[in-house]
Formats: structure tokens, sequence, C-alpha cells
């Protein structure tokens, strides 16, 4: 693809943002589109909503177990970018406009105290850069229609982000296995799915390595203080308007819930 392709792409999935009207996936329009490419138009959205006065507060690791490859039909992990914008609180009310097609996903969310800048980074490198760890709900989106992603398309769409509830009660790092952390996630009060950490390439903190050293080479350096999603330990469930999400962690990592305002705005 070249330069002019790139931008038409990121300005339809920028329009489909605005409007709230999801579009064909882009490997359909373009068959030739590669990862980079992808990665290339990603890149052009952020670059955009900065120039907007939105501000990087971390990455997300998509597809990192196998359950979410099965699910989405492709085979290696990607990344995107979170901004500011979509940290949610616990417990408020999660409007039922925000989202297009909204899945839920439960994680160990990463918080940095010091910055990782990959190549070469080590498993006990990453580790000695976490600060604590919080539980997190990843809620998962994609301006693609009906989530017909191939890997290219939702790289392009920022990984399918769409927003992030992170838990209130830090754990530090060493208090815990992330192996063995197990999840189980209830919508409604409903079991839904359960999982380990061990999921996400056998250990989350085997994502954030991944990510380091995957985004080092572009320059990218993970910020002290910002937030590191690694991939969900379950696969992620369909979430409508007026639903309770809550994912309870085990090993002492705790709970964290996202409310879903129905239709009219109300809980």
């Amino acid at each position: 693809m070249d330069a002019t392709t790139r931008r038409l792409v990121a300005e339809e999935l920028l329009t489909a943002y605005r409007t709230g009207v999801p579009v064909e996936p882009p490997t359909e329009k373009f068959p030739d589109m590669t990862v980079q490419d992808a990665y290339a138009v990603q890149l052009l959205q952020v670059e955009r909503w900065r120039a907007d006065g939105a501000r990087v507060k971390g990455h997300k690791v998509g597809l990192s177990s196998a359950a979410m490859q099965r699910q989405l039909g492709v085979d290696q992990p990607d990344y995107g970018h979170l901004m500011d914008s979509m940290f949610l609180l616990e417990g408020t009310p999660i409007p039922a406009g925000r989202f297009l097609q909204p899945k839920v996903e439960p994680e160990v969310a990463f918080v940095l105290r010091a910055p990782l800048a990959g190549p070469g980074v080590t498993v006990a490198e990453a580790a000695a850069a976490v600060d604590f760890v919080l539980p997190a709900l990843e809620i998962i989106d994609s301006r693609v229609r009906d989530w017909r992603i191939a890997l290219p398309d939702t790289i392009a769409d920022n990984a399918s982000s769409g927003g992030v509830v992170l838990g209130g009660r830090p754990v530090r790092l060493e208090e815990l296995d992330l192996r063995l952390v197990g999840c189980v996630l209830q919508r409604n009060g409903e079991v839904a799915a359960t999982g380990a950490g061990g999921a996400v390439l056998g250990s989350p903190l085997n994502a954030l390595v991944w990510l380091a050293n995957t985004v080092g080479p572009l320059g990218v350096v993970l910020e002290a203080g910002h937030v590191v999603l690694p991939g969900s330990v379950t696969p992620a469930i369909e979430v409508r308007p007026g639903q309770t999400v809550t994912a309870s962690f085990g090993c002492g990592l705790g709970k964290v819930t996202a409310v879903f305002a129905d239709a009219e705005g109300e809980r």
C-alpha cells in the first residue's frame, strides 16, 4: 500500500468512530494490505488523536491467548495504543452508545514504575519495571462490520481497542504467581467464562516482554506510569446495554466491575 491508500483507510476508520457506522473490512478492499501497512494506518489515527489533544496512556497486547486467536481466526499477537479517553471509572455507568459492537475481556493490568525499551528486554527486566498490577476489564470494539477481521484489519483498527476499566486495589507483582491467577467472568451474575493467567503466552509477564521488544525497534518506549494490558485470560464475551460484567481474580488480586447503562442512560 502506498501512503495515500494508508491515509484513506485511516480516514475511513476515523469516520466510523465519529458516525458510529462500521466499515467493511479494509483487507476486502485492499487485499495486499500487510501487517506493516496496518500498523502504519494505526499510527495515522494515533497521530490524529494526539493532534486533537489526546494522550497515550499505555498499550495493549491483543490476541495473546490461544482462545482469542481461535475466536478471531488469527495466529499471532498484536498491539494497540491506550488513549486517555479510553479509561473508564469502575462503577460509573458506561453510556450505551459509546461503542459500536463491544465485547469484554478480563485482564491483569501492569502499571510501570520504570520505562521499558526493547529490543533485548528480558523477563527479569520486565518484572523489575512493574510497579503494581490491577484487575482489569478491557472493552474491545471493532469499527469493522460484524467483526469480520483478518489480522491486518484489527491492527489497523488500533487492535480493536475500545475502553478499559481498572480495579481499585493495587497488588505488588511479587505477591502473585501470574501463571496461576484464575478468573471467573460473570455477566449479570451468571458465569460467562473462566480462565487463568497461564493462557496469556504462558504468563502475562511474557506478553509485556513481547510488547517491549516488538515496539522497541520502532522507537517506542513503554513509559513509567503507563498501563499495559497483556491480553485476555478468557475468550471475549459480548455485552449489551443494561448489563453488568464482573471479573473475579484469585490469588488476592480481587475483582473489577463494568456497568453498562441501558439505552435510556439508566443504570
